[in-house]
């Protein structure tokens, strides 16, 4: 799915990476727990978080995700918006909680892979 397109399904708003939104991403995410993303989350994921600070972006850097979206209307720290403009990492933001995102991403889908521990939402998305 590219990001764009994630955009569109979900009413985003685009805090950073305007110029990114042709990206694709094959797995999603969704976690507050920065451990469990750098333990769990496969590379060019999207992380799905409501976690607004820094952090998350230093988290995504390091897992390399495709992007971040921040779920319940959350908008980046301003640190955070300017290390996700220096490290390209695009940033949306949606009113939808994360159970919403979720559950909306499995319907247009999102499959749990094989052997998960239960704890993260991880999957192929199809489109």
């Amino acid at each position: 799915m590219r990001l764009r397109a994630l955009v569109s399904l979900l009413t985003c708003e685009v805090a950073c990476g305007q110029l990114a939104l042709d990206r694709e991403f094959a797995t999603c995410f969704a976690a507050d727990l920065m451990s469990d993303v750098l333990a769990f989350s496969t590379a060019h994921a999207l992380l799905i978080t409501g976690l607004a600070t820094i952090q998350s972006v230093h988290t995504a850097d390091v897992a390399e995700c495709a992007g971040i979206l921040l779920v319940s209307g959350k908008r980046p720290a301003p640190d955070a918006l300017q290390l996700g403009l220096v490290k390209d990492i695009p940033i949306l933001s949606t009113s939808r909680s994360m159970f919403e995102v979720c559950g909306m991403l499995y319907e247009h889908g999102l499959q749990a892979r094989q052997g998960s521990s239960g704890i993260p939402l991880s999957g192929a998305v199809h489109g």
